[in-house]
């Protein structure tokens, strides 16, 4: 893997490549324990940086959605 930090999508989140290409995210702190139970993933992938992009934000939209609850 290697790191991309010059090109996070969203503040917060770190983005490395994997050696065939695929670019993998985890955001830099952990969700709270109720954004996890709502099935917030810290760690996620994406064939392109766009693909990734809309992964993350449906992580920050579950997690959202959970500290609303």
């Amino acid at each position: 893997m290697t790191d991309r930090k010059g090109t996070a999508p969203t503040e917060g989140w770190r983005v490395m490549t994997s050696d065939r290409g695929r670019l993998w995210a985890t955001r830099e702190r952990p969700f709270p324990a109720a954004a996890e139970e709502a099935g917030a993933a810290r760690t996620v992938d994406g064939d392109d940086l766009t693909e990734l992009c809309r992964v993350i934000a449906e992580q920050e939209s579950l997690a959202a959605l959970a500290s609303a609850s």
